[in-house]
């Protein structure tokens, strides 16, 4: 199993309303993309200067299958959306 790891920072600019629609957007992925088995998406709610906003944890069978997910046009479309609203993000993938 290959799991995938991102965190975000969002912009103060619309924040809460941001964190919302692209935590629906990602949740959605799960119905859309076959290729992927599972994902948490996770607000923060820790009030700390190295706390990130919003997380997620994914998982696909294969390598293989995650970078079909990654070229899928509807998760295109969030990464999209993700660039315009963050300010950074970090990624771990690995093979669980």
């Amino acid at each position: 199993m290959v799991v995938h790891i991102v965190i975000f920072k969002f912009r103060d600019e619309n924040k809460s309303a941001n964190i919302a629609e692209v935590t629906k957007r990602l949740n959605a992925l799960v119905e859309i993309v076959p290729e992927l088995k599972k994902m948490e998406v996770g607000v923060n709610f820790t009030d700390s200067e190295r706390a990130f906003d919003l997380s997620i944890y994914a998982t696909f069978d294969t390598k293989e299958d995650m970078a079909v997910y990654a070229i899928h046009p509807e998760h295109v479309k969030v990464v999209e959306l993700i660039r315009a609203v963050t300010l950074e993000s970090k990624i771990v993938d690995y093979i669980l």
